[in-house]
């Protein structure tokens, strides 16, 4: 779902500018449900066959560029792409496709690794973030409120982990959650009467606006957070996370606390340096990404 908003976030630029586009997408109906709210266009494909429905694609809708936001782009598919001479840019991509790339976006890849593709952009000046955030940044003095939202499924259940360390060390919390969140039961045993519980909130970016302090994973959401000017305790749900929030840890806009099957407790024991972390947030985390990729995606295309 984190691939679905960024491209969400992009899909909704391209819109005001009067950009024609497309979004292909997996037959997944949480994604589906997203699209048809945004009044996004899209089709159905299956990922797993895409050097087969590439060339249909092409076909029916002549596009100028094609942009992959999937991690791991295969060589067919990229094969496929370049074939019908389009031009192939890719977001963060690991996979052997991104060989073939014009262009490779690469926001949030702090590790140094060598990157594929003919020209390569990295760095916070092309993250794409929640356009919404410009209208609730503001500076934070004080941990008066504090989130917790550690994705809507959150697969490793590490938000049960985190609200067990808040309780322990005194700490209410607004704590949200996704309709597919799986891990109710141990959720429930470990909330009290200091929790407020949410099941998905219409506008995160509005909700986060509401705090002074979030816990959230170490992928695009910490990021949003600290741009908004909201301090943050990361916990990387994945490993490829690990970095993402020790790169926003050294800015000084957030708290590593750890990959979630090692928890650093002393991350919850004392409350953090908020007006510090927010200022650093602010002054570190542009919101002006979006722009830049969609320059850099018309120069190539």
């Amino acid at each position: 779902m984190g691939h679905l908003f960024r491209m969400r976030n992009l899909a909704q630029h391209l819109r005001e500018r009067g950009l024609p586009f497309i979004l292909l997408v997996n037959d997944h109906a949480p994604a589906l449900d997203v699209l048809r709210q945004e009044q996004l266009p899209f089709e159905v494909v299956e990922l797993a066959r895409a050097a087969q429905w590439v060339p249909d694609v092409v076909r029916r809708h002549a596009p100028r560029l094609w942009l992959n936001d999937r991690l791991d782009t295969d060589l067919a598919h990229a094969q496929a792409v370049k074939t019908a001479g389009v031009a192939l840019a890719t977001i963060e991509d690991r996979g052997e496709g991104a060989t073939l790339a014009d262009l490779h976006i690469a926001s949030l890849v702090f590790t140094g690794e060598p990157l594929a593709g003919r020209r390569v952009l990295r760095g916070l000046d092309y993250l794409i973030l929640n356009p919404e955030i410009a209208r609730h940044r503001r500076a934070r003095t004080e941990a008066r409120s504090l989130l917790v939202t550690l994705g809507g499924t959150d697969t490793y259940g590490a938000t049960v982990k985190a609200v067990a360390l808040l309780r322990k060390y005194g700490r209410p919390a607004t704590v949200i959650i996704g309709p597919g969140f799986m891990h109710q039961e141990a959720l429930r045993a470990e909330l009290t009467a200091d929790f407020t519980l949410k099941v998905g909130v219409p506008s995160m970016i509005e909700e986060m606006s509401q705090h002074d302090l979030a816990i959230t994973g170490g992928g695009v959401t910490s990021f949003e957070a600290a741009a908004s000017g909201l301090p943050v305790i990361a916990i990387a749900n994945e490993w490829f996370e690990v970095p993402m929030a020790q790169h926003l840890a050294s800015l000084g806009a957030a708290r590593f606390a750890g990959h979630h099957s090692a928890l650093d407790e002393s991350a919850f024991a004392a409350p953090p340096d908020i007006a510090a972390m927010s200022a650093a947030g602010l002054a570190h985390v542009p919101l002006h990404g979006t722009e830049r990729v969609c320059q850099a995606l018309l120069e190539l295309a």
